[in-house]
């Protein structure tokens, strides 16, 4: 299998090519040639399976190039009961993402798809723990070393560093926005002595650290002399491990291929609700895919009107779901390459105006950059938006009603998946977070704490070890260079 860039003007790579990079060097992302399809015999027998070897049977049709039982092995060292141990009381660990049905009335079903019982107690462990995994294996085949720079916005720098730490030939150099993070999940990133471990705190909001990965990315020169790599969304084999459990969702809430199921995915960077399209495009029978999103609503609107407006660092609220305080969507350059039937020369125009004009239309109005738009629909996409009265709302009812303490971000996804509800069809509302990552808000809905699983009972009061730094690529580059030697 080969991939290619969004933009169209960069050579066609495999896929250990693109595994240790992540902006493709023309500034696109990639995605393959075509998507590999799935058959009903296929998904026949993977009801069978463990979630290690269902991750096998999906990834062995993206990573044609590496040896199948080597790919077997990487999936069955990963997705294990001991890595995933975090579940919840009732909940069985070896199944890695269990579901739980919240409510059923009227031919309508709630589901919720445990994605938190990793290392760090979020969904971001799903894809990471594997990636970590993968760059292990490819860096030992090549003698190599990899420096990893990313961005979080909360949770992907945790998943990243307990996937990371300690492992041979990789440092890691993490963004995130300075005071920004809930209290919990800046412990656990700050708290990290492992000598191959960097913390940086950014004077501003999570796009100015992304902002800062893409233009480090974009200086060629500097990324291949600093061997510079990436795990964030961007990364395509983070992508495709996410794709997983898209399949393991519906094959555990359905009997027959014949049935549908829809997913809510709370959304900010528009990666998880990504792989659930390419799952979509693969033949995985997927009524709706429903982005929630918070105050930030950038996804919300493209949905609703066809127009995607990016906006400003002064423009991003800081709320109470901040993995999702993202205003420009890294990911969503690959749906819109599907959606303009992979013009890759109008999708590097369009994203040159989200530059030069910070968005573009495609609702087919006059003046409009296309009329697309309209085809939105044929790929299940719809979208709502949820606040903070409604997080703490749905928090308390969810609670009240099922006994289940929720994240923040979560919630949001319920309260939108609850307006999306259509009968016959189960709607999947896939979990972001333990609660306890967020207790501050929890507190504040149900006058309480969130439980701890056990380890992180006092991770708040562990010394913290970090850099501030103000967003300037120039300073970034040569604090890389500083610490690496190269």
């Amino acid at each position: 299998m080969q991939y290619v860039s969004t933009r169209g003007q960069a050579p066609a790579q495999s896929f250990s090519q693109i595994l240790l990079g992540g902006l493709a060097p023309d500034g696109g992302l990639y995605l393959p040639v075509e998507y590999p399809k799935v058959s009903g015999a296929e998904l026949d027998a993977w009801r069978k399976l463990s979630y290690a070897e269902l991750a096998f049977e999906v990834l062995k049709k993206f990573a044609t190039d590496i040896p199948q039982e080597d790919l077997k092995a990487l999936a069955h060292k990963t997705y294990t009961a001991e890595v995933y141990r975090n579940a919840r009381a009732g909940e069985d660990a070896s199944q890695i993402t269990p579901l739980r049905v919240l409510e059923e009335k009227d031919g309508k079903k709630l589901v919720l798809q445990a994605l938190s019982n990793g290392p760090t107690l979020a969904f971001k462990d799903m894809a990471m723990q594997l990636l970590g995994n993968l760059f292990e294996y490819e860096l030992a085949k090549e003698h190599s070393e990899l420096n990893i720079f990313g961005a979080t916005s909360g949770d992907t720098g945790s998943a990243a560093e307990y996937a990371m730490r300690g492992k041979k030939g990789i440092r890691v150099f993490m963004l995130s926005p300075h005071k920004k993070m809930s209290a919990f999940q800046t412990a656990q990133m700050f708290s990290l002595q492992d000598p191959n471990i960097f913390n940086i705190a950014v004077e501003g909001v999570f796009d100015d650290c992304q902002d800062m990965v893409k233009a480090v990315s974009n200086d060629l020169e500097f990324k291949t002399r600093q061997k510079i790599g990436t795990v964030n969304s961007i990364n395509w084999a983070r992508v495709v491990a996410q794709v997983v459990y898209y399949f393991r969702g519906y094959l555990a809430a359905t009997t027959s291929n014949e049935q549908k199921v829809s997913f809510t995915v709370p959304s900010g960077n528009f990666g998880n609700i990504c792989a659930g399209h390419i799952a979509r495009m693969m033949g995985l029978p997927i009524d709706k895919l429903v982005a929630a999103t918070n105050e930030n609503d950038v996804l919300d609107e493209f949905f609703r009107t066809g127009v995607y407006r990016v906006r400003k660092s002064a423009e991003t609220y800081h709320t109470t779901s901040p993995s999702m305080d993202i205003s420009k969507a890294s990911n969503f350059e690959r749906f819109i390459f599907d959606l303009l039937g992979r013009d890759a020369e109008r999708v590097r125009a369009l994203f040159r105006k989200v530059d030069t004009h910070g968005g573009f239309d495609l609702s087919g109005k006059p003046g409009s950059d296309g009329d697309e738009f309209k085809n939105v629909a044929q790929y299940g996409f719809v979208s709502g938006k949820s606040v903070h009265a409604d997080r703490i709302a749905t928090i308390r009812d969810v609670q009240a009603s099922y006994g289940v303490t929720i994240d923040t971000h979560t919630a949001d996804g319920v309260k939108v998946a609850r307006e999306n509800l259509t009968s016959g069809v189960p709607m999947i509302v896939l979990e972001t977070a333990l609660p306890a990552k967020f207790n501050e808000t929890i507190r504040e809905a149900l006058g309480r704490d969130a439980e701890r699983p056990a380890g992180f009972e006092n991770i708040e009061g562990l010394p913290q070890r970090f850099d501030v730094m103000a967003p300037d690529v120039e300073k970034m580059k040569a604090y890389i260079a500083s610490r690496t030697g190269l």
